[in-house]
């Protein structure tokens, strides 16, 4: 195997996009289109990758810096300016490359080339051959038709606006995406002229100098149209991500999830943290419908997941039951739910929230950066950040820990046993001890001895014959 080196066009301005977000960096799964062929030629482990801008350039090269360092990439970019066709982009990228080995191009709008395919057409390459990415399509409109000889054997590629009727008949098209000997490249680009309908420089001419040259030209042809599918438009976003999901959700369903409808499943990156999407399940999970896994999300054996949830960055056990429009959001620090543990509906798990096994998360109660032991509950309307729970605790409707004393965060301790009644507040820092209760409507701001009953509230006052006052009468 010679040395692999990548040349990403990303230049492109995306007019038909509409928007003022570089058209590459429009997202697909909640990755840049261009952070999918980045991760192309991280899996072909290439020696370097050049990236050109053009348009947004500023922007994108701040990416690709990004992914670099993230990933362990040798990326650097280099500028097309003005943008005068893709043989001209792709001279941009010669000076940076070694020259020798094979060099391989992608298009930073084209997001979904399986590692495996691009395998194939490096070997087909062979270090010696120029091989292209070819597809069959039904309507083959706006590509660029691959022409061949009598004996199958490939001649050149003839762009859409420059075929005859005849040519424009053929259903094979170039993908955009080729790979050819590094020095041969840079010999047919230097030889590349704009004598074409549009005055650009196609990078598809070079075919034909490759047969001229006597350089076998070989077609890696695939029927996969959505490996080689590009993003123009919106539409185009759109229709290409619902593909892209769907095929997600097929390879879940393979393994065994239970997908309550395939169309209505999201699986994205999550763009805060960088963390690569990724939905690991057991053995009989069950999704029911509209629910958003962002970042890595592990489902144990038969964990039931309700409809309208999103959850990232979690780890959710064996026989949890997430129900529906739970929010559960890890970030960084991560989010875990314990076996059988019962959460929802409408409750919020934040990041750092860690329930252990049996653990009961109701409507609309938030937790944050807390850990709840095994058995405890908090069923209605409650809040619990910055706490330490105990086994088998009750916390009570409308309570919640109030952590923050507008400079810093403070953490409240509740030991095993621990009842807290309705509509308390328990002022951080404070430790509530094993046993211990605190009656309903109670404010907390000292620590309470184990197996003891704390009350701070106003006495209640009866005033017998009170009347509320009248409203007085019109004009009055």
């Amino acid at each position: 195997m010679t040395a692999l080196d990548i040349i990403i066009m990303a230049a492109g301005k995306g007019t038909r996009m509409k928007s003022r977000i570089p058209k590459v960096l429009q997202r697909l799964a909640g990755r840049p289109l261009l952070g999918h062929v980045l991760a192309q030629a991280q899996s072909l482990q290439a020696r370097r990758t050049v990236v050109v801008t053009g348009h947004g350039a500023d922007a994108v090269e701040a990416y690709v810096a990004t992914r670099a360092a993230a990933d362990g990439l040798d990326a650097r970019c280099v500028r097309q300016e003005p943008q005068l066709g893709t043989g001209h982009a792709v001279q941009q990228a010669v000076p940076a490359l070694a020259g020798d080995g094979t060099a391989v191009v992608l298009s930073g709008d084209v997001p979904l080339t399986a590692p495996d395919t691009l395998a194939a057409l490096v070997a087909a390459s062979g270090g010696e051959q120029l091989a292209l990415l070819t597809v069959t399509l039904p309507d083959p409109t706006g590509y660029g038709r691959i022409v061949r000889d009598a004996q199958g054997a490939v001649q050149g590629i003839v762009e859409h606006k420059d075929a005859t009727p005849a040519q424009r008949a053929i259903a094979e098209v170039y993908s955009g995406i080729m790979a050819a000997p590094a020095a041969r490249l840079a010999g047919w680009l230097a030889r590349l002229t704009n004598t074409n309908a549009q005055g650009e420089y196609y990078l598809t001419d070079i075919v034909a100098m490759a047969v001229a040259d006597g350089v076998p030209v070989v077609a890696h042809r695939i029927d996969d149209a959505l490996q080689v599918a590009g993003v123009n438009s919106p539409l185009q976003l759109a229709e290409l991500e619902r593909a892209h999901q769907l095929r997600t959700a097929r390879t879940l369903m393979e393994q065994g999830v239970r997908l309550a409808d395939p169309a209505r499943l999201d699986v994205r990156d999550d763009a805060r943290t960088g963390v690569r999407g990724a939905l690991v399940c057991a053995a009989d999970v069950e999704i029911d419908v509209n629910c958003v896994f962002t970042g890595r999300v592990e489902l144990g054996e038969g964990v039931s997941i309700g409809a309208h949830c999103c959850i990232a960055n979690a780890r959710i056990a064996a026989g949890a039951v997430i129900h529906p429009y739970t929010h559960i959001d890890g970030e960084k620090a991560g989010a875990s739910v314990g076996e059988g543990a019962l959460v929802g509906p409408f409750a919020r798990l934040r990041p750092g929230a860690e329930l252990g096994r049996e653990v009961h998360i109701g409507n609309f109660v938030e937790v944050k950066n807390s850990r709840l032991a095994d058995g405890a509950k908090a069923n209605h309307l409650a809040y619990l950040g910055d706490a330490t729970v105990g086994e088998r605790v009750n916390y009570g409707a409308g309570s919640i820990t109030a952590n923050y004393d507008g400079a810093n965060k403070h953490r409240t301790v509740l030991g095993n046993d621990v009842h807290v009644g309705s509509n308390c507040v328990l002022v951080a820092p404070v430790t509530v001890g094993d046993g211990a209760t605190v009656g309903g409507g109670s404010t907390i701001t000292k620590d309470v001895p184990a197996g003891a009953l704390a009350v701070a509230r106003g006495k209640q006052v009866g005033i017998a014959g009170w009347q509320r006052p009248a409203k007085k009468a019109p004009g009055g």
